[in-house]
């Protein structure tokens, strides 16, 4: 097991990150005042993937409290739809409060760009999380490439169905940068194979839900349909409840994103093929450690890339093992070295 306190571990992202940045100094809340460091955190939309990322979150602030002596603090502010304006409010009334720093997994950053400035100049710091920015933007940003991430589940797919048959994709958020990233890469992805033959498969704005409206809609419209992929969380349990409803096991293959305990036990069912994630746990402890450092005026990454997982059968059950254990350390710290002494 690895054994590296969380200070070591930040420093040695530091020295390995392709680049840095000397953060701006934080509000009021922040370590130099000497009372409760406040970081909070807005998410595209209400989504238990965000749920899973905030445990990580607030365990690794346990642990920072413990190691400074004083008491850090998550504060969860989830917009109740995917809607930019909504998000922008809830950044701007999150910046009047004078926390330690804001992490944001943007919706639009052109429609947020303004109002994440606006915030800076108040001298409040800005982490991104999950969605990427442009790299002139200079705020620090956590998660994994959205294109790796979706190569390694088409590629997953593809194979699932022997490269040949009709594959329907479905869209998350339009305006995500992450969602977009991914939904146009899978387009270019099966141009390669001239067996596949593509279709739209809906439009779900990230709610398992309307995911699976939309795929029960695309089957019952398709029945050759033989694969279905898509941008998003949500999709993969939304789509995974539609093949199963339908009767479709074992016809129509299913590759995911992420590891929600749903989407897991859906390959462990034998619904999905395989689902292809960037920890939670790496992304929700680094949110932490980013503005607890930004607020101290010391420099950090601009990127932090957080890896990629393949989960498939043959691993499901050491990955359920972990997600239905999030809020203990033994499953949500040590397989990473984080906060271990």
């Amino acid at each position: 097991m690895l054994k590296k306190s969380v200070l070591v571990i930040l420093v040695t992202l530091s020295l390995l990150a392709m680049g840095c940045q000397k953060a701006q100094s934080g509000g009021v809340s922040g370590p130099a005042g000497g009372g409760e460091l406040r970081i909070v955190i807005v998410p595209k939309v209400v989504h238990p993937w965000f749920d899973d990322l905030v445990s990580y979150s607030r365990l690794q602030a346990e642990e920072l409290s413990a190691q400074l002596g004083r008491k850090v603090t998550i504060d969860y502010r989830a917009p109740t739809n995917a809607d930019v304006a909504e998000q922008n409010s809830i950044i701007q009334q999150a910046a009047a409060t004078k926390p330690a720093g804001i992490a944001i997994d943007l919706l639009d950053y052109n429609g947020t760009a303004a109002v994440i400035e606006e915030v800076r100049r108040q001298g409040v710091p800005v982490v991104f999380f999950d969605a990427e920015a442009p790299d002139d933007s200079g705020i620090p940003q956590v998660g994994s490439p959205s294109a790796d991430q979706a190569r390694i589940a088409a590629e997953c797919l593809a194979k699932a169905i022997n490269y040949k048959g009709k594959v329907a994709i479905m869209q998350g958020v339009p305006t995500a940068p992450n969602h977009q990233a991914r939904y146009e890469y899978y387009w270019e992805y099966f141009k390669q194979y001239p067996g596949i033959t593509l279709i739209q498969g809906g439009v779900d704005n990230d709610d398992i839900q309307t995911a699976q409206q939309q795929a029960a809609a695309t089957i019952a419209a398709n029945p050759d349909l033989v694969g279905y992929i898509g941008s998003n969380a949500a999709y993969p349990i939304g789509v995974g409840n539609a093949v199963r409803e339908a009767g479709k096991k074992g016809q129509i293959h299913v590759v995911g994103l992420e590891s929600m305990v749903e989407t897991l036990q859906l390959i462990k069912e034998g619904i999905l093929d395989g689902t292809s994630t960037a920890p939670t746990s790496i992304q929700g402890s680094q949110i932490v450690m980013l503005i607890w450092q930004q607020s101290l005026g010391n420099r950090v990454p601009l990127k932090i890339n957080t890896g990629i997982d393949l989960v498939t059968a043959a691993n499901v059950d050491d990955a359920l093992a972990e997600a239905k254990n999030i809020s203990l350390k033994d499953a949500a710290l040590k397989k990473y070295g984080i906060g271990q002494k």
